[in-house]
């Protein structure tokens, strides 16, 4: 008898572990630009989302005219001005992360890999969470970007409106793929 309960919670762990992929199509990645004279946050709710355990793979892309300002002038300038998103509408990101992902715990791994903006090809890594539960995966990841560094131009006559640095907040909530 105790053999076929250890059998049967083997068979349990195995089937869980074989649940490697996980998804989503409504993660959120928001920003925050935080100066003096304006803060300027946004949030894109409609982030599609891949994560590979046993590859430790992870993969993102997002429409950049998802994203909602609480001013439409905002949005209006972040679109045509800033990412030109009618030229470049994506935002993605491949790559791989290292550490170990214990199911019930919250992980720190780092994260590695390309990130794609305004048509600007980047190596980057973030510094993530992680957290495997029996209905998902649940991912935190907070770091900062430079326009600049996307060739996204801030003009003069609003360079002190918007941060040097923009804080950016990426959470996704996975289920797996059956």
């Amino acid at each position: 008898m105790t053999k076929w309960i250890v059998m049967i919670l083997c068979c349990m762990v195995w089937t869980h572990a074989v649940a490697q992929v996980y998804i989503t199509r409504t993660g959120s990645v928001s920003f925050f630009s935080k100066t003096p004279l304006e803060d300027i946050k946004a949030e894109n709710r409609q982030v599609f989302a891949a994560v590979d355990l046993s590859k430790k793979t992870i993969a993102f892309s997002m429409l950049l005219k998802s994203f909602l300002f609480r001013k439409e002038l905002m949005q209006e300038h972040f679109n045509d001005n800033y990412v030109e998103s009618d030229k470049f509408p994506k935002s993605t990101f491949k790559g791989a992360f290292t550490g170990e992902v214990i199911p019930g715990k919250i992980n720190t791994v780092q994260v590695q890999g390309v990130l794609s903006l305004h048509g600007v090809e980047k190596e980057f890594s973030a510094n993530a969470t992680i957290e495997l539960k029996e209905d998902g995966l649940y991912g935190l990841s907070k770091f900062r970007l430079t326009p600049e560094d996307f060739n996204i131009k801030i003009p003069g006559i609003v360079r002190d409106k918007i941060a040097r640095q923009i804080e950016v907040q990426v959470m996704v909530d996975c289920k797996p793929v059956k």
